[in-house]
């Protein structure tokens, strides 16, 4: 049994908000659905003096809060959310694999350097169930383990981290880039490197973020493996992307289940004819994935779809769900401020530099980038390289203006 236990309903939009952010913090936890469970409504009602109030999170010491925001979860959970300082070397928005890597390459440079994280130091690699490909680990590995593992690594050499905090203005001032968090505060740097990454859209259906990474998953090349041998895997994406990646899983299983939303699949005609033509595939098109159910051990059960047209629902039992349905920069705070191409990516030379001058971006939130784990580590490598050459281009500036 886990520590803490959230009482709340599939249909509640603040409960699911509250498990997603417990899962981004990598925090386990106990959910009872009130429409499920007939003493949960009772209890909920004590707890909160004759109102059912959802979601309820109860806590180790017996304390308890009713629909809480996020920085309220945050400041519960002990989350350190604000600075040391107000000036820095270098700013790095970010805290995921491109972020870390880059905060340890600055401090063993000798920068103080402050990462500022939204959500949970190790990004997304953090609530990967395991990764298989990441060189140095032949036997693969957790994906909250490695991410630990490079927190930990930026806290050996005192890297200042915050985590649960966004920023939502970057600009510059004077010689310094100035970045204005969620939380009100201002944090000034000779220079910042974006590493936020980006966002796997989700389909916001019950039972979705309670097995993203036991049995949901968002990337066939680090998850695919696992289900080698596995009787069905399902596809939600019939776009180039779900396609491309039912075709890359179609080697471990002996079926692959493609659902599409629209009536046609959105692929290009050459992958079209592919996925047709190959016997491995079932494909159903103007369907809509209407939720998951969870087994007993805490896996993926099965996975309820709708026939748009006739409205007739089918409970489809792979060994796991993979979703394609786009994926978005966490750019939307830069709109104002950086180039970006019209997906939102971050536009960035060869050097990682960006429109802004002292501003330079890595990882997955650059146009181009790979958007694999191993390229991502090696960003924040060469990133944090560019930015020593800037600061010291900087300080031989200043040096020969004095």
């Amino acid at each position: 049994m886990a520590d803490i236990t959230v009482f709340g309903a599939d249909w509640c939009p603040d409960c699911r908000r509250s498990k997603r952010f417990l899962t981004e913090q990598r925090i386990s936890y106990d959910w009872v659905d009130l429409d499920r469970d007939p003493g949960a409504k009772a209890h909920v009602e004590r707890l909160n003096g004759g109102a059912a109030i959802i979601p309820t999170i109860v806590f180790p010491d017996g304390s308890h809060l009713a629909e809480p925001t996020n920085e309220e979860l945050a400041e519960k959970l002990g989350l350190r959310r604000r600075a040391d300082r107000e000036r820095y070397d270098l700013l790095i928005l970010g805290g995921g694999p491109t972020g870390l890597t880059a905060a340890i390459y600055a401090a063993r440079e000798g920068m103080d350097a402050l990462v500022i994280e939204r959500s949970a130091l190790g990004g997304q690699a953090g609530v990967t169930e395991r990764i298989d490909n990441y060189p140095g680990f032949p036997d693969g590995v957790g994906g909250a383990e490695l991410a630990g593992r490079m927190e930990a690594q930026a806290r050996r050499y005192g890297v200042e981290l915050l985590s649960a905090v966004g920023v939502q203005q970057l600009g510059r001032a004077g010689d310094e880039v100035l970045a204005t968090t969620t939380s009100g505060d201002r944090y000034r740097g000779r220079a910042a490197l974006i590493a936020t990454g980006t966002s796997y859209r989700r389909l916001g259906v019950p039972g979705e973020a309670d097995l993203i990474g036991a049995g949901i998953h968002f990337c066939a090349t680090c998850d695919g493996p696992f289900y080698r041998g596995a009787e069905e895997l399902l596809v939600i994406g019939g776009g180039n992307s779900g396609v491309e990646e039912g075709l890359f899983l179609a080697q471990f299983a002996q079926r692959i289940r493609l659902v599409e939303f629209m009536p046609e699949l959105g692929a290009s005609a050459r992958l079209r004819d592919i996925v047709r033509s190959n016997p491995k595939f079932t494909i159903h098109t103007n369907t809509e994935v209407v939720g998951f159910r969870r087994a007993p051990t805490g896996k993926l059960a099965s996975v309820v779809a709708r026939d748009r047209a006739t409205g007739a629902e089918t409970r489809f039992r792979p060994a796991a769900a993979f979703e394609f349905i786009g994926l978005d920069p966490n750019t939307a705070f830069l709109r104002d401020s950086l180039e970006l191409d019209p997906r939102g990516f971050i536009v960035a030379g060869e050097d990682h530099a960006t429109s802004m001058p002292g501003v330079f971006a890595a990882g997955d939130v650059r146009a181009g980038s790979t958007k694999q784990l191993a390229s991502a580590t090696g960003e924040g490598a060469s990133a944090l390289l560019a930015v020593r050459r800037y600061l010291e281009q900087s300080e031989v500036k200043l040096a020969a203006v004095g």
